[in-house]
């Protein structure tokens, strides 16, 4: 077995196949019998299991549950049928197994501690459904069943009193200052890259660096149509201290010498607002 990057959870466990060969059936039970059986505790028997050959036909299998089983019901729960029929098929197209995980008790007072135990406890060779038999027993649990789907989830409930409660609304207030906000402004125009390009390098004698919000702003052009001509004559910073900011590549940089650096006052400007 091999380790994954969880490796400190799921670490390299010694598999035991000393009963590889064994032979296991694979049942699949009704829910009601599932149901059953976890509430049932390990010391009762839970059911006995009956085949019967006949020369020259198939083996015919059955499983009946025990009193005591049947007896763990709450009250109001329907009876369930004792009698199941298994149909048995063959596992021919598939390489199924059966493992289980054994971990050490906690509270154990062994002087070696045992590790975790992985073990393949054999491969499936039989498929088997288990069915219930048509009978008044079992016809009572399917009508209950069907009674119980069929009840609605939500229900109308009458009222004495009124109740306050909030109104709805129509739409949020920022959803409104939204909106109106976007219909002042218009739909932004792509203007000539010149002029958009001497917008921009007119805003970086200014500041060193900026992000695109700001440059939206100054700007007033599409998004996708601004991010064009950024990567033209910008470079966007990944790092920090200027992380998700733009500023002028190297060729097209021109400040002047006696301005303050221009990235302290573009910082010293967004802690403001």
């Amino acid at each position: 077995m091999s380790t994954g990057p969880n490796s400190s959870v799921h670490s390299e466990k010694d598999l035991d196949l000393s009963n590889v060969g064994r032979g296991v059936w694979l049942v699949k039970v009704p829910k009601y019998i599932a149901n059953k059986w976890e509430k049932a505790p390990g010391n009762i028997e839970v059911g006995k299991l009956k085949i019967t050959k006949v020369p020259g036909e198939k083996a015919e299998v059955t499983l009946g549950l025990s009193e005591a089983v049947l007896a763990l019901k709450d009250p109001g729960e329907e009876d369930i049928p004792k009698q199941h029929k298994l149909d048995v098929s063959q596992v021919k197209h598939q390489t199924l197994g059966v493992f289980s995980h054994i971990s050490p008790c906690p509270n154990s007072d062994a002087v070696v501690p045992e590790g975790d135990k992985l073990c393949m406890e054999g491969k499936i060779v039989q498929k088997l459904e288990c069915r219930p038999y048509a009978d008044n027993c079992y016809m009572k649990l399917k009508l209950s069943s069907i009674k119980k789907a069929a009840v609605p989830v939500r229900a109308i409930q009458q009222i004495s009193k009124v109740v306050q409660n909030f109104k709805p609304v129509s739409d949020h207030k920022h959803n409104i200052e939204y909106a109106e906000k976007k219909k002042a402004e218009g739909k932004k125009m792509r203007d000539d890259k010149d002029a958009v390009l001497d917008m921009l390098f007119a805003a970086f004698e200014k500041h060193q660096y900026y992000n695109i919000k700001d440059l939206v702003k100054i700007t007033r052009q599409p998004v996708v149509y601004l991010k064009e001509i950024l990567g033209e004559v910008c470079s966007y910073n990944i790092k920090n201290p200027h992380r998700n900011m733009w500023e002028l590549k190297p060729e097209y940089r021109h400040y002047k010498t006696d301005e303050k650096p221009a990235d302290g006052v573009k910082e010293e400007s967004e802690d403001s607002n």
